[in-house]
């Protein structure tokens, strides 16, 4: 069981890290792109095509580097990668969609806090507009697009948190948890993992059903 909820968490973490990395594209509010392709639409949201694959590719290069040789066309059909991604970048539309109309927002003071105690824009413990400035530069981002990228990633954070407070590990949970301490702490770390993904999943869920939801697969086969 340990092996396989490791193994659940692992594929987790990485289609997390892919979507993540799509907000730098994605701007705040309606995406107007009139003679784009849409993969998916969720209400007046669109998710296009171009957007999709770069996900995808982001995907398949994670990935790579971390299975190496092991990642091949079978480990990817066993993946599911093309529908994964699909379902990881809408669900993420509807968390973010379902924050704004619930009005959780993200303060400039937030987003500062966290930009100016970025280690990456840190020399010597310090924060250094310079350093940041040319980060973005290398990286073809302006400070607009990379700020609100990090809004976004904040926000769903949020919200995030709050539908996890609802999940809590119980003494049911842990009745056939043994072992030694680190190994019961791994057991509980990888419980709480589980049950907030149900919990979030369960939320999603619920929202799509009161959406208006265009998948279209089509454009991606």
């Amino acid at each position: 069981m340990l092996r396989a909820m490791r193994k659940h968490a692992k594929y987790f973490y990485v289609l997390f890290f892919i979507v993540i990395l799509t907000f730098i594209f994605w701007g705040v509010g309606t995406v107007d792109q009139p003679t784009s392709v849409s993969v998916a639409e969720i209400g007046n949201e669109k998710i296009t095509v171009e957007e999709y694959w770069r996900a995808y590719e982001r995907a398949r290069q994670a990935y790579r580097e971390l299975y190496k040789d092991k990642f091949d066309e079978e480990m990817e059909k066993k993946l599911q990668l093309k529908e994964s991604i699909l379902n990881s970048l809408v669900d993420e539309r509807v968390l973010l969609i379902s924050a704004r109309e619930s009005g959780l927002t993200v303060s400039d003071k937030e987003l500062h806090d966290v930009i100016i105690n970025d280690p990456r824009f840190m020399r010597d413990g310090v924060f250094r507009k310079d350093v940041y400035f040319r980060t973005l530069e290398l990286n073809r981002l302006t400070p607009e697009m990379f700020e609100n990228s990090m809004r976004l990633q904040l926000t769903e954070l949020k919200i995030k948190r709050l539908i996890w407070s609802s999940a809590d590990i119980n003494q049911l949970d842990l009745k056939d948890v043994s072992g030694d301490d680190k190994k019961v702490n791994e057991l509980k770390q990888l419980i709480l993992f589980d049950k907030r993904n149900t919990v979030l999943k369960s939320y999603i869920d619920s929202i799509k059903q009161r959406m208006n939801l265009k998948i279209n697969k089509d454009v991606i086969s």
